[in-house]
């Protein structure tokens, strides 16, 4: 056999097994044999460069880091779904359809997967480009991270000469625990949720990176086939099985009455999937009469997206913990049976403060009913109060911290409890965690764990002690070693330019975070007249109050402000501000963003919008000049629209900042 016969066997067998193992979980042979067949292809693959393909597996492991990712026109719209929130609404579209449709149809339903939508394009059988979404005629060029995917075939067999596949990508529930429990062990910010951790890791501009997140796909529609007579899309996704596709499961019903069942169904067994779904979604199963439905300007006609209210559960409260934060607020948490609720395992929530518990009247031992806010934070709803056992007392926050034992006090402006010491041992940790984060003044390699073995070692009492550290004696601490240690210093040395913006961020001055923090920066040259400043100056200044600029004004006030700033002084820190406009094009305007944005995460577009000029606000009014509406747009979009604000697309606002 020649070498390129042995390749291109190996391939087809490598293929087979793949699809039998991440398509339809049934593997044949052993992972050791797998392996073999997968080394042996790559023996075979370095020996002869030139035979290598794009659709051969080994490319599944991650090319060249990109720069960017380069605009994609899709040719099939990927249009989005006008949703429903009740069995009326589906019954209206029902209705709908039966007026405007003179002949019988029927409906597909299938689970809605939580999940980043794709376009997939085949030629000839091989995979050749895939794109995100983006704003439905407009993505991303995702390529080479989609290879990544194992369970994407990379080659179809009995392919037409084209073919666009429209597919969701999603990071299993089992997928996003474990990485979260890594991240957790590395003192990285956790996850918000799968689908969030799927769209983050599929904008990778390193596909190694997007093939170490184990992403895994579900197709949903053919968007275009150049051969094939399919006259409904249950046949569509029949094919599309047979062609080696995982394809989403679906059920056909002749009446729209009929379709409840089956969303029920669905909702009972969401925790039983391996993907997170947040709906149902009910389709007109004809092609023909999809084409003369046709779409509105945002969604087809022919199709509704069910969404389920946000899920719930009962489960008993084990504790309630008090935390200190970083500026020093008590925050009370309650400890409950774990319980899977949203997609992912809760084992605690926040009750934000006394006047909250109050309102609860939540105690050790009651039975609560939990819900993820905007399924994200887990937040406790009520109390079973036929559930409470006998003896329970009401819970009361401590008078002293418990973390220094020095006294609390009540925030004159608000419901809040504060430790008034500033060698907070509590603080001390999070002011320095808070400093070094990604945010702030960026110090790579400096976490949770090593902020606590520096505090435990008595090398930092504050931020300042960073810069005055010595090689031999961090590398002397646990889990460091020479290189770490040397890593860390040259990270810490860095930070020294990080500019005026960052340090504002990094001093946690209340309500100074990273946007007011760059506002500042924006009007100030320096650190040094932004410290003469007084409370009348600063609220001259866009987006800070008069609360804000006491906060400001108090804490530069504060000795040991003075002798942190000093000690960053001599250190070598700059204190100039790196803050630069480009032009004033968007000077009076203001921004709301919402929704996923494709381009762009929020804070860069903000970052953009304030560089012109621009104010980047959080809720939509009269005042707003654009809403700036990105996938999945809410209630934001909603208000702009009744008001009659101007929605922009992310490539109306590309053309905006061009």
């Amino acid at each position: 056999m020649s070498v390129q016969k042995e390749i291109e066997a190996l391939r087809r067998e490598i293929e087979k097994h793949s699809k039998l193992y991440y398509v339809y979980d049934a593997p044949v042979i052993s992972d050791y044999e797998f392996d073999m067949l997968m080394n042996r292809l790559k023996a075979l693959e370095a020996e002869h460069p030139e035979l290598i393909t794009p659709d051969s597996p080994t490319q599944r492991v991650g090319g060249v880091p990109l720069t960017q990712f380069e605009p994609v026109q899709h040719q099939v719209p990927l249009e989005s779904l006008t949703d429903v929130f009740s069995y009326e609404e589906l019954f209206s579209f029902g209705e709908r359809m039966d007026s405007l449709l003179a002949e019988a149809h029927d409906y597909v339903v299938e689970p809605k997967i939580d999940g980043l939508s794709m376009s997939l394009e085949y030629e000839n059988g091989v995979f050749v480009r895939g794109a995100t979404r983006g704003d439905g005629t407009t993505g991303e060029n995702v390529t080479e991270n989609l290879r990544t995917v194992r369970s994407l075939p990379l080659r179809i067999e009995h392919a037409p000469e084209r073919l666009i596949v429209r597919g969701e990508v999603y990071m299993s529930k089992a997928v996003f625990e474990e990485l979260n429990e890594q991240r957790e062990i590395k003192g990285e910010a956790l996850l918000a949720n799968p689908r969030n951790a799927a769209a983050g890791s599929m904008r990778q501009l390193d596909p190694k990176i997007a093939a170490s997140r184990k992403l895994d796909i579900i197709c949903f529609n053919m968007q275009y086939a150049s051969e094939g007579d399919y006259q409904t899309h249950a046949q569509t996704l029949d094919a599309m099985r047979e062609m080696g596709f995982p394809v989403v499961e679906y059920a056909q019903f002749s009446d729209i009455r009929d379709c409840v069942k089956r969303i029920e169904w669905l909702g009972d067994h969401r925790d039983e999937l391996p993907f997170d779904m947040d709906g149902a979604v009910i389709k007109v199963n004809s092609l023909g009469q999809r084409r003369a439905l046709g779409s509105t300007a945002k969604a087809p006609r022919w199709a509704v997206a069910f969404k389920y209210p946000p899920e719930k559960k009962e489960s008993k409260v084990l504790d309630i913990v008090v935390q200190v934060g970083r500026t020093g607020v008590l925050t009370p948490k309650v400890i409950v049976e774990p319980v899977r609720l949203a997609g992912t395992m809760v084992s605690a929530a926040t009750l934000h403060n006394q006047d909250n518990i109050d309102r609860l009247d939540l105690r050790i031992g009651d039975t609560v009913l939990l819900q993820k806010a905007g399924e994200i934070i887990p937040e406790v709803l009520s109390v079973n109060m036929d559930k409470r056992p006998e003896g329970t007392v009401p819970f009361v926050l401590p008078s002293v911290c418990p973390e220094c034992g020095s006294p609390v006090m009540r925030d004159e402006d608000g419901a809040a409890l504060r430790c008034t010491s500033p060698e907070c041992p509590a603080q001390r940790l999070r002011n320095l965690a808070h400093f070094a984060s990604r945010e702030a003044m960026d110090i790579e390699g400096l976490g949770i764990s090593v902020c606590e073995s520096l505090i435990k070692a008595e090398l930092v009492h504050s931020a300042a002690d960073l810069y005055y550290l010595d090689g031999q004696t961090v590398a002397g601490l646990d889990r460091m070693g020479d290189k770490s240690a040397s890593n860390l210093l040259a990270s810490i040395e860095k930070s020294k330019q990080a500019g005026l913006a960052r340090l504002l961020c990094a001093f946690g001055i209340r309500q100074v975070g990273q946007k007011a923090a760059k506002v500042l920066a924006s009007y100030f040259p320096d650190l040094d007249s932004l410290i003469v400043a007084d409370a009348e100056q600063l609220t001259r200044i866009p987006d800070i109050g008069a609360v804000t600029a006491g906060f400001i004004v108090k804490w530069f006030q504060n000795p040991q402000s003075l002798h942190l700033i000093e000690r960053l002084r001599d250190a070598g820190v700059d204190f100039k501000s790196h803050e630069e406009k480009k032009d004033d094009r968007f000077a009076g305007l203001s921004f709301v963003l919402t929704g996923t944005l494709q381009q762009f995460t929020r804070d860069e577009a903000s970052a953009i919008i304030e560089s012109f000029g621009g104010k980047a606000a959080s809720s939509v009014s009269k005042k707003t000049s654009y809403v700036l509406a990105g996938e999945n747009a809410g209630s934001k979009l909603t208000k702009a629209e009744s008001l009659g604000i101007p929605i922009l697309s992310e490539s109306d606002f590309l053309e905006m900042i061009r």
